[in-house]
């Protein structure tokens, strides 16, 4: 971390941190974090769902929901990002304050409530500056819709054309009942109607992801019905609702936890998902991953990418570039010539 990006983090935590978090989102794209494009190498270059990566970690939605600064986070080394969660609607989310800082157990909780500006405004942001690199979309539904799933596919709708891929999004902890959605018989019907809008727009890989605060029954039975709808891939995982172990003054704060203290439970989620599908399905490891030793965890236990979003809080946005260095290193002494060989090897 340059000595420039360690003053603006402390001075960002003397900030509320939504406020601190939009700040950081200025300064991004007033081109203060500097970078000039992905790290990549032979072994970084990575296969995810048909997509070419020029390494494997991405920034996970809720980073830049609006698309304020793609082109911006596509320059720090990281090899893809996703923007959203975005709503058909704009939607404001819940009350302030809603976003905490958990320092001492290097951690964050946010009821967010999918606040965004709306499908409209954000494919705008997106298209008008035309991003070089790999971006997905996080398909969220607004919180007032009776038919969540004609939400998703109003969004994949405007997206299709834009995006490298889309996600959808049945985990956030902060929207009522949406991780109901999860549930075998509901998942499967809302797949079907994602993924036939998917087939009669034309090819697009959907990804799904999912909650860390899941049974073995349930993972494995997202797990059968995301190989019979043929699923593209699954992200594992979203915010926990856990507050096990916490030492922070904000710990019973209501809302998804991010950050360190998720890193086992999504680890553990992982390696159910990979053994669940025969390794068949390509899955994304998100919660906890904070430099390239977390990151090669997660590749072992059967991610063939991940993605960052709480250490960059605690980190700084060079992260990105320094865990994809870091994994080559790792790949490099253990004898894998690539991603691909290490997916799964610990799992």
């Amino acid at each position: 971390m340059s000595l420039v990006e360690r003053i603006g983090l402390r001075a960002l935590r003397c900030l509320d941190p939504e406020t601190a978090h939009g700040l950081a989102l200025d300064l991004l794209r007033a081109g203060l974090a500097g970078g000039g494009g992905p790290v990549t190498s032979p072994r970084l270059t990575t296969d995810l769902a048909g997509i070419t990566l020029p390494n494997p970690i991405g920034i996970a939605a809720g980073f830049d929901k609006n698309a304020h600064a793609v082109p911006e986070v596509l320059r720090t080394g990281v090899g893809f990002t996703e923007i959203g969660a975005v709503t058909p609607r704009p939607q404001y989310g819940n009350l302030k304050p809603r976003l905490f800082r958990l320092s001492e157990d290097l951690a964050v909780i946010n009821r967010f409530g999918f606040n965004n500006d709306g499908a409209y405004a954000i494919h705008r942001n997106l298209t008008r500056r035309a991003p070089r690199g790999i971006v997905g979309v996080n398909l969220g539904a607004n919180k007032q819709t009776e038919d969540r799933a004609e939400d998703y596919v109003a969004v994949l709708e405007r997206f299709h054309a834009h995006v490298a891929f889309a996600t959808i999004n049945v985990s956030s902890p902060n929207t009522e009942k949406l991780r109901d959605l999860q549930g075998k018989a509901a998942l499967d019907a809302l797949l079907g109607r994602v993924l036939e809008a998917r087939d009669r727009l034309g090819p697009l890989p959907i990804f799904l992801k999912i909650a860390p605060d899941l049974s073995a029954g349930e993972v494995s039975d997202i797990a059968g019905v995301a190989r019979a709808r043929g699923v593209d891939g699954i992200v594992a995982t979203n915010t926990t609702l856990s507050r096990e172990g916490l030492r922070s003054e904000h710990a019973r704060q209501a809302g998804g936890l991010s950050g360190a203290p998720l890193r086992e439970k999504a680890i553990e989620i992982l390696r159910q998902l990979y053994r669940a599908t025969d390794g068949s399905i390509p899955l994304i490891g998100v919660g906890g991953i904070a430099s390239a030793q977390d990151a090669y965890a997660r590749v072992k236990a059967g991610a063939s990418a991940v993605q960052l979003y709480t250490a960059l809080v605690f980190e700084g946005v060079s992260l990105g570039a320094h865990i994809a260095s870091g994994l080559d290193q790792l790949l490099e002494r253990d004898g894998f010539g690539s991603v691909a060989a290490a997916v799964g090897t610990e799992a």
